[in-house]
């Protein structure tokens, strides 16, 4: 049967799914994708709001995420979301008992690590001794492997406090970085993943941890130029389409049903979250399948305030002593009219808010802005919401690592992709595309088509 006869399907438009699909269609197989909601991108994604146009939470990539500026890449979208020239994060503490201090972690052109070592010199929020400290942490953490299964099974914040870190430095530093990145406290993280994303981050190049981040809405790119690099490609694109079944035939071929038609496959990829795999999983394709259902999630939380005024001056910061996280500015990318200012705070980690209503969370978050930003304290909130993911990542516990499955299943043909699959990285947007493009080679190699894999590392 020639490439261009096979048939795959595959299930779920969030940036694994559309990854999946455009690595088959490229490689010259018929692609097929379905989606249940009425837009692709997962959960990043954009909506309106009366004039605005909202994210449904801020998202941010690094240097090193070489498989997402992949998929900038594809579909022509790298110059709406463009990278720091150089890392530089304004980190404000309103806690400080001289008054609020601003510091910043930048990078300089130095090899790594001394990349660092100046800004850490000068960070205001760390004793000098707590600054050497994170030193001699930052060294040993070089020297262990994220992919030791042992690594697994620990926690970062133990590790930390064996290494000579302080609550402080934990909280002013290590957390800091690694609540935004793995959604999830040192205490609840598993060392694996702390070290991969440190590691690779901080510690592997010097530009590694740059940060990029959408000038326009996500819908634009995972929407709107996802969508014309599917159609381009040839893939044939279903919104609005549930999938009810997946089973395979005698003959070794799929059978897809959905609540409009059943759909033939040669190959079927599913890109869904881990409890839905679960669901439409065939008997026998895992081991295991139920330890998909011990692969705990993680809520965020999206504060949006629209000012009438400008409040803040730089694109983004971090915030200590706050219950305030990130705050970054989207006034230009939501089209909000001449005057005002629109900020969105990120709240990771945020099991405590997540379902306050929306009354609480304004007299608990507006004040907070006003200690941070004095400009606040006279402005006028015209618009104040939030935008809830309960389950917006997984859950980066010890034991997780075992949890997670490859992109094979025990099933020829069947195949899983998602940010939760075995990708090594955590709940990203990196880690979902890399899993898409897991699952496309997986599919090709066992069809015998061989295709030179864009990130030669994660083959």
């Amino acid at each position: 049967m020639s490439d261009s006869a096979r048939h795959a399907v595959v299930v779920g438009g969030g940036l694994a799914g559309v990854t999946t699909a455009l690595e088959l269609a490229d490689a010259g197989l018929r692609v097929t994708l379905l989606e249940g909601r009425p837009r692709l991108g997962g959960l990043a994604f954009s909506f309106q709001r009366g004039d605005l146009t909202v994210d449904n939470g801020q998202h941010v990539y690094l240097r090193c995420c070489t498989g997402y500026r992949w998929f900038l890449d594809r579909i022509d979208g790298a110059a709406l979301a463009p990278l720091q020239d150089r890392l530089d994060v304004p980190v404000l503490d309103v806690a400080h008992p001289g008054g609020p201090r601003l510091g910043r972690l930048r990078r300089s052109a130095l090899p790594v690590p001394l990349h660092l070592a100046g800004s850490l010199a000068r960070y205001p929020h760390l004793s000098l001794a707590e600054r050497a400290s994170v030193g001699r942490a930052a060294l040993a953490l070089r020297r262990l492997d994220p992919a030791d299964p042992a690594l697994d099974g620990l926690d970062f914040a133990t590790w930390l406090a064996r290494h000579g870190q302080s609550a402080r430095t934990v909280e002013a530093l290590w957390d800091l970085v690694g609540i935004a990145t793995l959604n999830a406290t040192a205490a609840q993280s598993s060392l694996g993943l702390a070290a991969m994303v440190f590691k690779t981050g901080l510690l592997s190049e010097n530009g590694a941890a740059d940060i990029g981040w959408a000038r326009v809405p996500l819908g634009d790119l995972h929407d709107t130029l996802a969508r014309k690099a599917l159609d381009a490609a040839g893939v044939r694109t279903e919104l609005r389409t549930r999938v009810t079944c997946v089973s395979r035939l005698d003959s070794g071929s799929w059978r897809v049903d959905t609540e409009s038609e059943p759909l033939d496959a040669d190959t079927v990829v599913l890109a869904v979250p881990q409890r839905e795999a679960r669901g439409l999983l065939p008997p026998g394709a895992l081991a295991d399948p139920d330890a998909l259902l011990d692969i705990g999630t993680a809520p965020i939380l999206n504060v949006h305030v629209v000012y009438d005024r400008k409040v803040l001056r730089q694109p983004f910061f971090a915030a200590l002593g706050s219950p305030v996280q990130w705050v970054f500015d989207r006034t230009d990318a939501s089209g909000l009219p001449d005057g005002g200012q629109y900020l969105a705070l990120s709240q990771s980690v945020a099991q405590d808010d997540i379902d306050e209503p929306v009354s609480v969370l304004r007299a608990k978050y507006l004040p907070e802005l006003e200690k941070l930003l004095p400009a606040a304290r006279g402005a006028k909130v015209r618009d104040f919401f939030v935008t809830r993911e309960r389950t917006a990542t997984f859950a980066p516990a010890p034991g997780v690592g075992r949890l997670r499955p490859g992109a094979r299943t025990d099933t020829p043909g069947l195949y899983l992709a998602g940010a939760w699959t075995a990708t090594g990285w955590p709940a990203t947007m990196e880690s979902a595309v890399r899993s898409g493009l897991n699952a496309a080679h997986a599919a090709l190699a066992a069809l015998g088509r061989h295709r030179e894999h864009p990130l030669q590392e994660a083959a």
